[in-house]
């Protein structure tokens, strides 16, 4: 069998694989063929016949006109997909996908980029034939981020590939037949899958639509601006779409190495966050306990005297690891340039003893392409769909190809594909990992050594140990969000990377945000230097931040009570301290109360910059819309404090010159997650094996500030305060499901409802962070007691 053949589309000849689809070879080669069930990432199914051709070979023409979609190219054949016997067909096709649809074009959110009024221009006809009464479906209530108007749905059944092939989970579906087909689902429910809204996007109609975007703007009054998505670490290409200077919605840019063709609903949505009521528009002070609107100059003059008299000793930065590089660079350079190395991005770890041994560019060991050809991948505190839903589609695309997905995690994870899960306490995932490291034969020294030495690996260690072996080098070990936060994280760490060196496979993070990766290399970190160059001896990190008590702290594009690994420890670090600068999009309640000066700075979309996602991609993109108000993008703020501070260096004209300083830095950095030392991980495990454990896995709709903002994405199902037990362990503490209890975390209390769920693992109760109600909780995953209140107190009533 030939790899290529030759076929003829319209008299040109065109190169083809044996077994592509016609339509498949005509878009390639620039041949417009009319469809609208056909997608490239979707299965066939053939059923709108809008592509039908003319088609004959070996000279014997096929007897009536083939669905281009559906037929697989052969040496000698010869395709028109415009011969008037093609035309007639496709007329025809035209005609009776129009009989029932209703004529709303001027109401309709597609119209003007309605995929069915285009062909309509070019294959409908000017008069209906159709006399007959036309049909109505009444329409579905698919929640807060999708509108239904399902009497213009041409049965595509795009949509319902898009959930089971690529979401993995059937939320819709169609019943009945013909004209009487209806899609919908099944039992009224709304659909909450992190990658529904490109439902939207796939529906070739204005049956799907956005329900945030609904009637606010016409697609011709749009401006189309590219950017990145600021959430995640997989850093989706968008196109925004742009009116009067605000962003009206978010569309995908097809990436093939980064995103495809998808985006997740939280990075479709989260636009919405801008536009808040909460947007901080002038920079303010604190004088004698209120707030005062002050200039510019005033502002930035008033924050480079305290710093400059700071004590760099006692002064800290935290940055959020979802600003730009440009920022993170920035600040870094004038944390420096006052002689301070006390700056941090890991807003949520707490365990920094492997800090000397870090990798200086850690990414995710492999090219985010790659990921669907492992073989083998094991998963290491991640709630995957929750942290990165694209990168846990890619996940499921290896799976359905065959590959084992193993995880380790104090929660069983609802996974839309197979998986071989180790459900264990936070206290006794090391010992998981150590029992897995001895089922490879793995060898350690000093702590690790003990650990796996002292483990006694059972079938369930050995199976995954097997597993990654049998992988051939096709494999990956991840560790994720919930791993970064607990309290033995360098362990996890250590026994990971022993694991994967052992089974002869690759080893990487899943990073938290967007700049987690660019973070290291503009040098927002205690223990590095912009170019991921390391540094002489290193600072303290955001533990030690807290525990020693700084007169001067900044803190960049986040919320103390929400963004951090301990909330309560904070907002108590803040108020010691005698100086507090934020510099923030947003006038959160907890910056008003723990800071004493307010900058405002650009959001997302309102400023240019880069950020370096998982695979160890630079993505530039440039501002959409200015930010509101007398905000100003975030690198200019820094570039004018860098001057007000005389600091040398800080004559940047725009952050193209800002990349390209830091690029040169870098020219030499290459991703690496190598441990950067042998020396071993010290100390005993910090996390008890008794008591209660608090799990705090980030929501998919709460991770920063502007998600958190998004009204639509706020009413989705997931980001309530709640505890979840296990129902043998409410039974034992005396609770039943619906109970309101409180939570003491250490000297923090909170009130929440309990639910009983049997995916937690005994001696774990799983509350979120960074959602209203964890506010005065501490560290993400700690120990903490459960009393049930007998009386209902105004929160509980309230949930």
């Amino acid at each position: 069998m030939t790899d290529k053949i030759n076929i003829e589309i319209d008299g040109r000849v065109c190169e083809a694989a044996p077994g592509e689809m016609i339509i498949a070879v005509a878009d390639r080669e620039g041949i417009s063929i009319p469809r609208f069930c056909y997608h490239k990432k979707l299965s066939i199914a053939a059923n709108c016949r809008m592509c039908l051709v003319e088609a004959e070979q070996g000279g014997r023409p096929f007897p009536k006109p083939v669905p281009a979609c559906a037929t697989p190219v052969g040496e000698g054949l010869k395709v028109w997909t415009r011969s008037p016997k093609a035309i007639e067909a496709q007329r025809a096709t035209m005609e009776f996908l129009l009989i029932n649809h209703p004529l709303d074009c001027p109401i309709c959110d597609q119209g003007g980029e309605c995929e069915l009024q285009d062909v309509a221009m070019g294959y409908g006809g000017d008069v209906s034939r159709f006399s007959e009464r036309k049909r109505v479906v009444l329409d579905e209530d698919l929640g807060p981020l999708i509108a239904t108007d399902m009497t213009r749905c041409i049965h595509c059944t795009r949509c319902v590939r898009f959930c089971a092939e690529i979401a993995g989970v059937r939320e819709l579906g169609a019943t009945g037949r013909g004209e009487d087909m209806r899609i919908g689902t099944y039992i009224a429910h709304a659909v909450t899958h992190e990658l529904a809204g490109n439902v939207i996007d796939l529906c070739p109609v204005g049956a799907l639509t956005s329900k945030p975007y609904r009637f606010t703007a016409r697609p011709w009054e749009l401006t189309g601006r590219d950017s990145i998505a600021p959430h995640d670490g997989l850093g989706s290409n968008l196109r925004l779409h742009v009116r009067r200077g605000q962003v009206m919605r978010v569309h995908p840019n097809d990436n093939e190495a980064v995103n495809e063709t998808w985006i997740s609903d939280r990075d479709r949505f989260s636009y919405a966050g801008l536009n808040g009521a909460d947007r901080l528009t002038v920079p303010m002070i604190k004088r004698e306990g209120e707030w005062q609107q002050v200039e510019w100059t005033d502002a930035l003059t008033h924050v480079a005297e305290r710093l400059k008299a700071a004590d760099s000793a006692d002064t800290g930065w935290l940055l959020a690891p979802n600003a730009t590089l440009e920022e993170l660079y920035l600040a870094a350079r004038i944390a420096r340039g006052l002689g301070c190395d006390n700056i941090d991005h890991r807003l949520r770890q707490q365990d920094f003893r492997a800090d000397a041994a870090d990798p200086l560019f850690p990414w995710l060991g492999l090219p985010v392409a790659e990921l669907p050809r492992q073989r083998a991948i094991l998963l290491i505190g991640s709630h995957i769909r929750q942290e990165q839903p694209l990168l846990a589609h890619r996940i499921r695309q290896a799976a359905l190809d065959g590959a084992e997905v193993l995880c380790v995690n104090p929660l069983e994870l609802e996974l839309n594909h197979r998986s071989t899960q180790i459900v264990s306490t936070p206290a006794r995932m090391v010992a998981d990992l150590a029992a897995i490291a001895k089922a490879l034969d793995a060898r350690g020294s000093g702590v690790m050594a003990d650990l796996i030495g002292a483990s006694a690996p059972t079938d369930a260690h050995t199976a995954v140990a097997q597993t990654l072996q049998q992988a051939d080098g096709q494999g990956v070990v991840l560790l994720g969000a919930l791993a970064e936060a607990h309290p033995d994280y360098s362990l996890l760490k250590a026994l990971a990377g022993v694991i994967a060196e052992a089974a002869g496979v690759r080893f990487g993070y899943l990073p938290a945000a967007a700049n987690s990766v660019g973070a290291h290399l503009a040098g927002a970190h205690p223990a590095i230097l912009p170019g991921a160059h390391p540094a002489e001896t290193t600072r303290l990190a955001i533990g030690a931040m807290f525990d020693k008590p700084l007169t001067s702290l900044v803190l960049w594009g986040l919320e103390p009570d929400r963004d951090v690994i301990d909330a309560a420890r904070a907002m108590a670090a803040c108020e010691r301290a005698k100086f507090v600068v934020a510099c923030s999009a947003f006038d959160a309640p907890s910056l008003r109360t723990a800071a004493d000066v307010l900058l405002p700075i650009g959001a997302f979309a309102e400023t240019s910059g880069t950020f370096v996602n998982a695979g160890g991609i630079w993505q530039s993109f440039q501002g959409a819309v200015a930010p509101p108000g007398e905000a100003r993008p975030g690198w200019k703020v820094l570039r004018v404090l860098g001057n007000l501070l005389d600091l040398s260096g800080f004559e940047y004209r725009d952050s193209a010159e800002v990349r390209e300083e830091l690029a040169a830095l870098c020219a030499e950095a290459t991703p690496d997650n190598t441990p950067r030392t042998n020396q071993a991980v010290t100390g005993p495990t910090l996390i008890a094996e008794t008591g209660l454990t608090r799990v705090g896995a980030v929501p998919c709709y709460a991770l920063d500030p502007l998600v958190r903002r998004a009204p639509a994405l706020a009413r989705m199902p997931g980001a309530e305060f709640s505890v979840r037990l296990h129902p043998d362990q409410a039974a034992e503490l005396g609770l039943a499901d619906g109970d309101c209890v409180r939570i003491t975390q250490g000297t923090a209390q909170a009130e929440a409802h309990l639910f009983i769920d049997t995916r937690i693992a005994v001696g774990t109760a799983l509350i979120p962070a960074a959602v209203s109600g964890s506010e005065g909780l501490g560290a993400m995953i700690g120990a903490i007691t459960l009393e049930r209140l007998s009386g209902r107190t105004a929160y509980c009533e309230r949930g």
